[in-house]
């Protein structure tokens, strides 16, 4: 304990990992990563039980010592959220980390051309599993005067961008509802930070907004501001192994962009 009465900040060899979204992009990346550094307990949560296996061999593959654990849900329902937590800290004995890194299927598009009855289920499809899932994990966490949570939004959440009106608004959403309760899950030891890429690349999610379309001329453009490389999952990855390390014990509340230049955000 320190003089604040939290707990020494675990180290990742010691710790359990809850990857939300996590057999696919950013997601398995970070999995990967935190097997490579050592996590001995890691749990990744998906709604395809194929992809969930071979993202399961794959992690496993990194670190052969590494327990992994694939679970098929939902985490943009409050059911789906509750079942994955209390699943997560029955088979993890304790989540240390939440890494929350879902997606939606949508794609950036103009205000005027989104059907007013697709406003609601874009905005919670981005916006709520992260809120659900720390709203289920945190009480654990504060018990345990110690936690790590890392939340994945993007650039637009801090640039206004056309064509994601209501994706900017779910992404400044997370990030104000990360840093809101890192002020608030300090005092108990628990760091919370969020990464915001803009352009990943090989992403399942780059793909689909780059193929055609409005979006795919948006992002085109972005790409040639990119003049130190469109970051890639593992770019990404490299970041929130640190973040969930003791190395940045002392570093909560931000919102990083990792995008390569295409943007100062």
């Amino acid at each position: 304990m320190n003089t604040h009465g939290t707990a020494a900040p675990k180290e990742l060899k010691d710790s359990s990992a809850l990857v939300v979204g996590g057999t696919a992009g950013i997601g398995l990346a970070t999995a990967v990563g935190l097997a490579k550094a050592g996590v001995p307990r890691i749990m990744i949560v998906g709604r395809g039980s194929e992809r969930g296996s071979a993202a399961r061999e794959h992690i496993s593959s990194a670190h052969s010592s590494c327990e992994v654990t694939f679970l098929s849900a939902d985490a943009t329902t409050v059911e789906g959220a509750t079942h994955i937590a209390a699943e997560a800290e029955r088979i993890l004995d304790g989540v240390d980390i939440l890494v929350s890194t879902t997606a939606a299927d949508t794609r950036p598009e103009l205000f005027a051309n989104i059907p007013t009855d697709d406003i609601a289920r874009i905005f919670n499809q981005l916006a709520l599993p992260c809120m659900y899932l720390a709203s289920e994990i945190v009480p654990h966490m504060t018990a345990r005067k110690t936690g790590v949570i890392i939340n994945v939004a993007s650039d637009a959440a801090k640039t206004a961008t056309p064509g994601e009106a209501v994706i900017g608004a779910a992404k400044a959403a997370i990030v104000m509802f990360s840093r809101t309760l890192a002020i608030e899950a300090k005092r108990n030891g628990i760091r919370v930070n969020v990464l915001t890429p803009s352009l990943v690349a090989g992403t399942g999610s780059t793909e689909r907004i780059t193929s055609d379309g409005f979006s795919a001329k948006l992002f085109a453009k972005a790409a040639q501001q990119a003049h130190l490389g469109v970051p890639d999952s593992e770019d990404l990855a490299a970041l929130a192994v640190f973040l969930a390390s003791p190395a940045a014990r002392r570093l909560t509340g931000q919102a990083i962009s990792v995008n390569g230049g295409i943007s100062a955000a």
